[in-house]
């Protein structure tokens, strides 16, 4: 489980095909340290496991189904990932709840500048509608961010100048692909409902 806050940017370093998955290495100077294999770490809001680590390097594997439903398909050596540890039940929940299962990516189509902040309008399929509301929780590339504007399609979400400079936001622009989270409270009322 996670809150959404990010801890720090780390930087891919290696990626390794295996079989239909792949190796993916990553360099963190802040965290890799703290970090054991078979600890639960997100990385662009993907729940993955750490399998090796050495000093400020730790790796992850990511199965085909991640790589289809997610971004980490798509990254390449050098570019910088988002980074959450576990949270600890005695911590304070800064975000909201994000279990680090992607429910789908999502494409930026806008990057608006104003003065002291960022607008950026993300698309999405039409089916995860029903999960997301005005002025409700959405977790974009493990980042916890409130939605300020909402259409059929696309949400937008305004970023203020810390979370620009610490997570990869100031690396997007139009045509990036991100990873999209919904509320899983709405997800489970569904299900229950649903079951009636």
């Amino acid at each position: 489980m996670f809150t959404g806050i990010v801890e720090t940017v780390g930087v891919i370093k290696n990626i390794s095909k295996k079989g239909d998955g792949c190796d993916i290495t990553i360099h963190s100077a802040k965290i890799a340290t703290s970090l054991a294999v078979d600890n639960s770490i997100s990385v662009n809001g993907v729940c993955l496991t750490v399998v090796r680590k050495k000093q400020h390097l730790f790796s992850i594997h990511a199965v085909k189904e991640t790589l289809l439903k997610t971004n980490l398909g798509s990254l390449k050596i050098n570019d910088e990932v988002n980074l959450e540890r576990a949270v600890k039940l005695s911590d304070r929940l800064n975000g909201h709840l994000v279990q680090g299962h992607i429910d789908c990516t999502g494409k930026v189509i806008r990057v608006e500048t104003l003065e002291t902040s960022w607008m950026f309008t993300v698309s999405f399929p039409k089916q995860f509608r029903k999960y997301i509301i005005p002025v409700g929780s959405i977790c974009v590339d493990g980042v916890s961010l409130t939605t300020a504007r909402l259409q059929n399609a696309s949400f937008t979400v305004a970023i203020i100048p810390y979370t620009f400079e610490h997570t990869v936001f100031h690396n997007y622009k139009a045509g990036s692909s991100v990873n999209l989270e919904f509320d899983v409270i709405g997800k489970y009322i569904e299900s229950l409902l649903l079951k009636k």
